[in-house]
């Protein structure tokens, strides 16, 4: 490629097609909007509510709870590969038919449909609700490709930095929101039928569809490079054709081709954080409020930090050096005071965990236990059941009986135990002790009615103590038994002492990491300009790279974390740069891509992070085999981070422009591409003009007819 051609050719004059700032604005803000409406599937959907919901209730008719998960893990799995393979197709057909807006439209709407309709799901549909998910994720995943692909015709080349993280900042709002009405709705509503959940999904569904109309309305179709169907051709034909076609020249896109294997490795390290954070902190004993009040705080702590990532890249901006101020006392004080406390201050304070609880006597320590040992007392007709002898669902060993009365009675050293079941047409209703006595909750004793119509293993139950210390938890087989029960059947299976309860003191973790914020507002008002000279010189690639030392550093810092007060400080340290680096990524791969084919590679955008969503995950699970806990996988992540940057620092983005440009140039230079809605495009007037690429060629076309030789030659 002759570099000072294409060089020249991009400087050649852009005019403004007569598009004001703020019909601009307008724009941008419609387009942002559509990420505050999918984002209510991403929050409640896909992370907080069906996963648990598929699990507990629509899984139900499965044989155990973890069976259940490994379900709805494969319909996780399913539901990717499928977003993966369509994303590139569907993607190539919008740019062939010019649709990019119809075809947005209508997988919204699919999502939307489907993601009301698991308002039907109810006890034991697990079939169903794993379909509508597939549906509903095939909907949300394949609208994203078309929402992506606009981002170079809604924002011009210098401000797709801060269009795309505030698009991401709208998200995060919107989501947090909408999870707030979830959880309000799920609190308030009858317990009966799961009515609190199943209305969850229907707000999600009118909070997408709605905050979908602006981009629907204001944003007109971009041009594209649409191809003229020749007799008994297809739009699907055309596209497999062109897709193909792209494959035998990908060496042309070598800066675009580097830049997705960087983000293959990279992405999946981040979305490897994003899915397994409270699974690694349940396993490290912190409670439901630090794993539920973490992913809060994410949400809503990572909106301003997204949107200052979109500012610091902006040459526009005169706060680009309070800015990245602010970033960098934030980034390096965080981690230091967490740590510090952590090892400096009393232990009820920061989390610090207790010693492990020991066997005494006859009462059993920490750990876990088989129902089946000496040191728990069976009264009455028990007989043991060999797992071998057991249906698929269950994971152990398992003690039964079947007459009222029948009781076990299992001593522990500790506070909190949890132990395994089975329900069952046969079951009964038993009455649960501690020390002898009643065990209460809210004032009421607790009973546990273990009926159910079909067999169900590995059914957990928790309970505590109201101290630290010697305790027997015992079960007694009721004689009163559920109507719809033929039996008094009472089966228990695994049995685990937990660990102690973590004490901390969240106004001052909360108060500490407010003060944190506090000076770095005062260091950015007090040294912000001195740092505008380095502020100029972060563009798109070298901010990312700044976001993955930062995720280096927090799987390192994952590997050792103990305490409460560092899984607060860690989360904090994800929202700063969680947003950021993925916004930053988006707007960087659109400078990449061709914007006369954006469908497509934005396709290919999509197939890439699906595809290469396993990779983090097999890592975490691998290293986990090999070493035996979670630890050194946490660790492991900061291999995907580090080669991902390694690849990113080596992408030329000034010849990936270049290329796109020529590629514009080409595909945009016949009138059936250019035909309706190219005076629709334009710079805002307000904005300088700048020597960017011939995709602003969309914009300063302004009506004006091209004209190329073939007119009826394919692309």
């Amino acid at each position: 490629m002759n570099i000072g051609v294409a060089e020249r050719a991009i400087r050649v004059g852009r005019r403004t097609a007569g598009l004001t700032r703020a019909e601009y604005n307008k724009r941008v803000r419609a387009w942002s909007f559509y990420d505050w409406a999918n984002s209510a599937f991403a929050v409640v959907v896909l992370a907080a509510v069906l996963p648990t919901y598929f699990v507990d209730v629509a899984g139900t008719s499965l044989d155990s709870p973890q069976t259940a998960a490994a379900y709805w893990a494969v319909i996780i799995a399913i539901s990717l590969v499928l977003v993966a393979v369509l994303a590139p197709i569907v993607g190539t057909m919008s740019d062939v038919m010019r649709g990019k807006k119809y075809l947005l439209a209508f997988f919204t709407l699919v999502g939307i449909v489907a993601t009301a309709s698991l308002f039907f799901v109810s006890t034991g549909d697990w079939q169903l609700a794993g379909g509508l998910f597939i549906v509903g994720r095939l909907g949300f995943g394949l609208a994203n490709v078309f929402y992506d692909s606009l981002l170079p015709h809604v924002a011009v080349e210098e401000d797709q930095d801060r269009v795309s993280t505030r698009g991401y900042a709208f998200g995060y709002l919107g989501g947090g929101l909408l999870l707030v009405i979830a959880v309000g709705l799920i609190l308030t509503l009858p317990d009966e039928n799961n009515q609190g959940v199943r209305w969850a999904f229907v707000a999600v569904a009118a909070w997408w569809a709605v905050f979908s109309i602006p981009i629907l309305r204001r944003l007109p179709e971009p041009p594209a490079a649409a191809a003229k169907l020749a007799r008994g051709s297809s739009v699907i034909g055309t596209s497999f054709g062109r897709l193909r076609s792209t494959f035998r020249n990908i060496r042309t896109y070598r800066e675009l081709t580097k830049f997705l294997f960087a983000f293959l490795l990279y992405d999946n390290g981040i979305g490897t954080v994003i899915a397994l954070a409270v699974v690694y902190g349940a396993e490290l004993g912190f409670g439901t409020l630090e794993l539920v009040g973490a992913l809060v705080l994410v949400q809503f702590v990572g909106i301003p930090f997204t949107l200052m990532f979109g500012a610091v890249t902006d040459g526009q901006s005169r706060r680009r050096g309070q800015i990245l101020t602010l970033l960098i006392v934030n980034i390096v004080a965080v981690p230091a005071l967490g740590i510090t406390a952590a090892h400096t201050l009393d232990r009820d304070t920061v989390g610090r965990p207790d010693p492990a609880f020991q066997s005494t006597g006859q009462f059993v320590g920490e750990g876990e236990y088989n129902s089946t040992i000496s040191a728990f007392t069976l009264t009455g007709d028990w007989r043991v059941i060999g797992q071998d002898d057991l249906p698929a669902g269950a994971r152990s060993d398992y003690v039964a009986a079947g007459a009222a009365g029948a009781r076990i009675d299992i001593p522990f050293n500790g506070q909190r135990i949890e132990l395994n079941h089975s329900e069952g047409a046969d079951h009964g209703i038993w009455t649960v002790l501690m020390d002898d006595a009643p065990l209460l909750e809210d004032g009421e004793p607790v009973v546990i009615d273990a009926y159910r119509p079909t067999v169900r293993f590995e059914v957990p139950e928790a309970f505590e103590a109201d101290t630290e210390g010697p305790h027997t938890l015992s079960l007694v087989s009721s004689p009163v038994s559920n109507p719809e029960s033929i039996g008094n059947v009472i089966a228990v299976g695994q049995i685990e002492v937990l660990p102690p309860v973590r004490s901390s003191d969240l106004g001052f973790i909360l108060g500490s990491l407010g003060a944190v914020l506090a000076a770095s507002l005062i260091a950015a008002a007090l040294f912000g300009r001195r740092l505008n000279r380095l502020a100029g010189r972060l563009d798109s690639k070298r901010t990312i790279l700044l976001t993955l030392a930062v995720y280096t550093g927090i799987a390192v810092w994952g590997y050792f974390l103990d305490t409460v007060i560092e899984f607060w400080f860690l989360a904090w340290a994800v929202a700063i740069v969680q947003g950021g680096s993925q916004a930053l990524s988006r707007s960087l791969y659109s400078n990449l891509a061709p914007a006369s084919q954006s469908g497509e590679f934005f396709g290919f955008f999509t197939a890439v992070a699906r595809f290469g969503a396993v990779i983090g995950p097999l890592l975490f699970a691998g290293a986990v085999a090999v070493f035996g806990n979670s630890r050194p996988a946490v660790a492991s992540l900061a291999v995907l981070f580090i080669l991902g940057a390694i690849l990113l620092a080596r992408v030329d983005v000034n010849t990936g422009r270049i290329t796109a440009g020529f590629h514009d140039q080409t595909a945009l230079s016949y009138p059936r591409h250019v035909e309706g809605g190219l005076e629709n495009y334009g710079r805002p007037s307000s904005l300088p003009e700048a020597p960017q690429g011939f995709r602003e060629r969309i914009r300063a076309l302004d009506r004006t007819e091209v004209t190329g030789p073939r007119d009826d030659e394919e692309l």
